[in-house]
């Protein structure tokens, strides 16, 4: 069956950026399609029994959305196998990828959390500035980082969906025009696995090609990113969002999120998966001097630049800890005044694709904070982890999302979460 064409009605969207069609009672998750088609899929795999992936070749009946797709290397007339991958949303209209990403939010929360919830998916400027018209229209412009792998010939370019197969490409059409300025798309790079582009808001942009020889991938450069009026420190290499607009976004979205009636400057106050300490800057930015907050992340290197980009807030701290184990000490510890100033917290709760999960979950309702602000850049873990929530106690009382991630399936969400 691997290989065969069919014809196919597509009927819906998945979360993945693939989308739902059936063929004789099966199921089949076809790729460059739109929910109301009818096209002609390829079977790429038929190994399970419940499901087959395919990818269109063909369109019979084209969506009104259609568009033609913005990357010419991901686009409809190539074959499967050579399609640029990481602009799965690329033949799409704009306001129709929103609306897609809308309904796979409802659909998850409805399915996983038992929710009817309403929202809608809000738009970023997509280049420098909000009057960027054609990096509006098309979504393009606004990747300020990414990766480029590298073929065995030493060629640096995408993979494609779904594969270890690098592309070369002529273009990155959603990178931002630093990045596009400097990619070395003509270049060689024997023996690198993969390059990086960094664009940081401040400063001039970086090339960096790993280092197998001193097995390490490591870079020593500090870069400067500007939100708003504030400075956040951190490695060429470290965390930071893609999008150009997207660390103010966040910034404003968890500052509106906070319940302020709920907010105590004086309880422990926590943000969980901290990075650089963004959020928790944003907190300190809303309520003030007198905020104390605790910034907790995995990595060494970012927590030591968290502690330095919230040295405005004598009552901010920054701890290097899996953020399980330090729920747990936190709350085996705590007694008394302790006990209290835990329970009357705000915590900050940015996990990474995979959610926060069972266990973080479980540890962090034995604190009984009085809200929760949950930032999720994944729909079905974010459902996942408000069904954990709400078995323990706490509701959801409020959801935006932004498209952060045009032409592609990705989706950022930002949910308030109190006590019953």
């Amino acid at each position: 069956m691997q290989g065969e064409r069919v014809e196919v009605e597509v009927t819906g969207v998945a979360h993945g950026g693939i989308f739902v069609a059936r063929h004789e009672g099966r199921v089949i998750f076809v790729s460059d399609a739109i929910p109301g088609e009818r096209v002609i899929a390829q079977i790429t795999d038929d190994a399970k029994s419940s499901f087959w992936r395919a990818d269109t070749v063909a369109v019979l009946n084209a969506s009104p959305h259609r568009r033609l797709h913005v990357w010419d290397s991901a686009a409809l007339d190539r074959e499967p196998a050579l399609r640029a991958g990481g602009a799965e949303f690329g033949h799409i209209r704009l306001e129709h990828q929103r609306e897609l990403k809308r309904q796979v939010i409802v659909d998850s929360m409805k399915r996983m959390a038992k929710l009817d919830v309403d929202v809608d998916v809000e738009a970023l400027p997509a280049g420098e500035t909000a009057g960027d018209a054609v990096a509006d229209e098309h979504g393009t412009g606004w990747r300020t980082r990414l990766r480029l792998h590298v073929g065995p010939d030493g060629t640096p370019g995408p993979y494609a969906a779904r594969s270890h197969r690098v592309i070369p490409v002529s273009d990155l059409p959603l990178a931002v025009p630093e990045a596009r300025q400097v990619a070395p798309l003509g270049e060689k790079f024997a023996g690198a696995e993969f390059v990086d582009i960094v664009v940081p808001s401040t400063g001039n942009p970086f090339v960096l090609a790993d280092d197998p020889a001193s097995g390490t991938t490591k870079h020593s450069n500090r870069i400067v990113e500007r939100v708003g009026d504030r400075d956040f420190r951190l490695d060429v290499r470290g965390f930071w969002q893609v999008h150009r607009h997207a660390a103010q976004t966040l910034t404003t979205a968890v500052q509106q999120a906070i319940d302020e009636s709920l907010f105590d400057v004086r309880a422990a106050n926590l943000d969980l998966y901290g990075g650089v300490g963004l959020l928790a800057a944003a907190v300190g930015d809303r309520f003030g001097q007198a905020v104390r907050i605790t910034s907790v992340e995995g990595d060494a290197g970012a927590t030591d630049h968290a502690a330095e980009n919230l040295v405005d807030w004598v009552g901010a701290a920054a701890v290097t800890a899996r953020v399980e184990r330090y729920l747990r000490q936190v709350g085996t510890a705590a007694r008394g005044a302790d006990r209290s100033r835990l329970r009357a917290a705000t915590v900050i709760l940015d996990p990474p694709r995979a959610g926060a999960g069972k266990a973080v979950v479980s540890e962090l309702v034995r604190l009984e904070p009085a809200q929760i602000v949950y930032v999720a850049c994944d729909p079905i873990a974010l459902a996942r982890d408000v069904a954990l929530f709400a078995a323990q106690g706490y509701e959801m009382a409020r959801l935006v999302a932004f498209d952060l991630f045009p032409n592609t399936h990705h989706v950022e969400a930002v949910a308030t979460l109190v006590r019953r």
